[in-house]
């Protein structure tokens, strides 16, 4: 069996190669430590970089630069997707509702279209913002469409 030290070693170097490289000036904000919680970060509208600014100043208009961490927010470029993954989500999360629906009630198709059509449209606009976040974050996190990329080493 491995002696602790060994075991401490390993945990600093996953530590070092799991997380970006602190830019200078930027090291008094607790960067995320994979890319999951930067996506975590980005879905609830938060700054990826540090989780304390805002990511949004408008419901689908991201800053240009976070005001807690001084992240430059103007490279990404999530166009059409997230409205791809609100569509996507939205359609797999009601398929299962609306087959029972239809199997297990009696009700009229005007009735089941009253239920159904503002339920879809109410979930693809409230998943649109966090899919963004979330597509942001990515982008930032692997150092896309502009976005510096970070040494993980």
């Amino acid at each position: 069996m491995p002696e602790p030290d060994a075991f401490d070693a390993l945990r600093d170097r996953l530590a070092r190669t799991s997380r970006p490289a602190e830019p200078a000036g930027r090291a008094d904000h607790a960067r995320p430590a994979s890319v999951w919680a930067a996506i975590g970060r980005g879905v609830l509208g938060r700054c990826p970089s540090c989780g304390t600014g805002k990511l949004f100043r408008r419901f689908l208009k991201p800053i240009t630069q976070c005001a807690s961490c001084q992240e430059d927010w103007s490279p990404q470029q999530a166009d059409d997707f997230p409205a791809y993954v609100s569509i996507f989500l939205t359609g797999h999360i009601l398929a299962p509702l609306i087959i029972a629906l239809v199997k297990d009630s009696d009700l009229s198709v005007a009735a089941l279209m009253a239920i159904i059509f503002p339920l879809a449209i109410v979930m693809m606009i409230g998943l649109l913002q966090p899919a963004k976040g979330a597509i942001i974050a990515v982008q930032w996190w692997f150092g896309m469409h502009g976005f510096p990329r970070r040494d993980r080493a």
